[in-house]
């Protein structure tokens, strides 16, 4: 057991042997890494976008990557097991569900991105969700100043040296569970999922590394819809909508069928979102 307890979570003490010998003999999360594609068909998910969009205005207006935040955190609500992360040589189980994204402050090359980590409760709606996470860009993309842009801001002032020699120290009280719950409570590398909309701006299959720093264990890459080949009802080939997701995951915190079959309930929801949210009224 460690000597300190984290904010952030709870160390796992009833792994197995093997599972717990993981991390010291794969250090890192890129070392460890997992790459798990899937094809989702937007056969019913786009109908039902549109349905749920009409009369709606402003920040009541849902995209397919609100889905697919909100299809996420559920998965990651009902599959405990992959809310997981290591830290110290040590496996945790987070304390809450916690997703972090990026936005372009404007559609322009020169524009800095927004990062933006949320909290998502186990029972919200799609349409509460939806206003919060609008909300929230709002914010990130505002000219005010954020609390975790000042103290970036700040410490990228510092000379090479000594900013590298603060990063190593910030590491090892990380690993020692002493780095203050202050510090971590909004890095968007301290949360369950870092997902990237890549298809916003109209790329596809990209593959994206974890990061070392922190204590994200999951990454995923949303592309853009296009039309795909899938097998029909009667065993031929259809061409129909379809979007491509790319995670990346850290294999020590759980096993490899754990994890994709906990990331395709995520799909089931993106896929049939009337099951899940309700009829889109």
């Amino acid at each position: 057991m460690p000597l300190f307890k984290r904010s952030d979570g709870v160390v796992i003490d009833n792994l197995s042997p093997v599972r717990a010998i993981m991390p010291y003999l794969m250090r890192g999360r890129n070392e460890s890494i997992v790459l798990h594609d899937m094809v989702l068909d937007m056969t019913r998910t786009l109908p039902w976008l549109q349905r749920f969009n009409e009369g709606r205005q402003g920040e009541a207006r849902a995209t397919l990557f609100h889905l697919y935040l909100w299809a996420c955190a559920r998965a990651l609500h009902e599959r405990t097991g992959l809310n997981r992360f290591v830290s110290g040589g040590r496996i945790y189980q987070r304390n809450e569900v916690a997703i972090a994204f990026a936005a372009k402050r404007e559609m322009s090359d020169r524009a800095a991105l927004a990062t933006v980590k949320l909290v998502f409760p186990a029972h919200e709606s799609f349409a509460d969700c939806v206003a919060r996470i609008r909300g929230s860009v709002r914010e990130g993309r505002s000219d005010k100043p954020r609390a975790v842009d000042k103290e970036v801001n700040l410490v990228t002032r510092l000379p090479g040296p000594v900013l590298r020699a603060g990063v190593a120290a910030v590491r090892a009280l990380d690993e020692l569970n002493l780095l203050p719950a202050a510090m971590t409570a909004n890095d968007p590398m301290y949360s369950s999922l870092f997902a990237a909309n890549i298809g916003s701006v109209g790329l596809d299959e990209v593959v994206h590394h974890l990061y070392e720093y922190g204590t994200c264990s999951l990454f995923g890459v949303v592309g853009r819809v296009n039309k795909r080949v899938f097998v029909g009802e009667d065993d031929q080939p259809v061409v129909r909508d379809g979007l491509k997701i790319r995670w990346s995951f850290d294999e020590r915190i759980n096993d490899g069928l754990y994890c994709a079959s906990s990331l395709d309930i995520a799909r089931q929801i993106m896929e049939d979102p009337e099951r899940y949210a309700g009829d889109a009224v």
